[in-house]
């Protein structure tokens, strides 16, 4: 699944006319309680029974082991359809006080966007103290769960020499893959690491551009679907993408035919974020949800598909950490966290990406 990016407000006001509004029942967030002990947010949600997700399915960050465990536990089902987070902030617009989901997770630039179109329950989880100030709307209308960092996927079959930094990448004679990043954060901010490896900044994503116009202009620049089946056929050479997602590619096809690699100038890191419908149908099992997705078990599973823990607080077993790249590995990786000024180059990079690269393409 790919994530959509933030320069979402337009996108997402388009797409809330795709979906109709439903008649099924609703809770008005005025009438939700959000200061309950764990014991009694438990035995609300146990009562209702239900959560429905948006943009949560089993194949992301590992959350399907995340969804047994809350039925396991609590007795709680659970459904997903698979969405962008643009489709997801549109599906809670669209729906209005006829609420059909509960919950979503969400590139971090969305949590903003979901707060000003007044979309969101506000929930402060039971690990509120535990999760970074810059990983958290103040009110908790939106928590950060975990984060991704832009790497390298190479496929040593295609490659001889996998490379390890971005000027590596642009000596080679390989095709490199990047997601249009008119659509996706994920590629948004491989555009962004480039910039860091180039002396950009967030508000500076020129060297960014520079850099893969070059690319381009080389004719080395493919926007081919990543996923299993294409990386079994071969058609991959070398992808930009978050590190989870590379991880867990790497395994599901051959560990020892692709390696991943953090390019060592520089990197660039996201977290992606809960939000809980204002009009969710089920809010105790959206809250009780959120709360699992924080806990430890609930960090160790998002782990466990190669994805970052926001809370820096949790062990992670051996065989779990062991699955990850080692920390040195990411010594240069910028967090971001202020996005006032990446929202602006966001919301900036589809025209500037389409005019300085895509037009320069052979």
């Amino acid at each position: 699944m790919k994530r959509f990016s933030s320069l979402g407000i337009i996108t997402v006001l388009i797409l809330s006319l795709v979906f109709s509004l439903s008649a099924c029942s609703q809770s008005s967030s005025k009438s939700v309680d959000t200061n309950l002990s764990h014991k009694e947010l438990v035995a609300k949600a146990k009562k209702e029974g239900k959560v429905v997700s948006v943009g949560m399915p089993d194949s992301w960050a590992n959350w399907v082991e995340t969804w047994k465990d809350i039925k396991t536990n609590y007795g709680i089902n659970h459904t997903d359809t698979d969405m962008s987070s643009a489709e997801e902030i549109a599906k809670f617009k669209s729906d209005g006080k006829n609420g059909t989901a509960d919950i979503g997770d969400v590139g971090v630039s969305f949590g903003p966007v979901a707060v000003k179109e007044n979309l969101v329950l506000p929930y402060k989880t039971h690990y509120w103290n535990s999760i970074p100030s810059w990983a958290k709307d103040k009110d908790g209308k939106w928590v950060g769960e975990y984060y991704g960092t832009i790497a390298f996927l190479t496929d040593k079959k295609n490659v001889k020499n996998a490379p390890k930094s971005w000027a590596d990448l642009m000596s080679g004679k390989y095709k490199v893959d990047v997601f249009d990043p008119t659509k996706a954060t994920e590629s948004q901010f491989g555009v962004l690491a480039a910039s860091l490896a180039n002396g950009g900044s967030a508000s500076n994503i020129k060297p960014g551009l520079a850099y893969f116009k070059k690319i381009a202009q080389q004719g080395r620049l493919s926007s081919n679907k990543i996923d299993v089946s294409s990386l079994e056929k071969g058609e991959i050479d070398v992808a930009v993408l978050w590190d989870f997602n590379a991880l867990g590619y790497r395994d599901q096809v051959d560990r020892s035919r692709f390696e991943v690699t953090i390019p060592k100038e520089a990197s660039a890191s996201s977290c992606y974020v809960s939000v809980i419908n204002k009009n969710a149908p089920h809010p105790y099992s959206a809250m009780l949800a959120r709360d699992y997705i924080l806990s430890d078990k609930g960090q160790i599973n998002l782990a466990k598909g190669y994805a970052r823990p926001i809370r820096s607080d949790v062990k992670l077993p051996a065989e779990v950490k062991n699955k990850l790249l080692p920390a040195s590995e990411y010594k240069t990786t910028t967090h971001i966290t202020d996005y006032k000024d990446w929202d602006k180059t966001a919301a900036a990079l589809p025209q500037l990406w389409q005019q300085e690269v895509m037009a320069n393409a052979k």
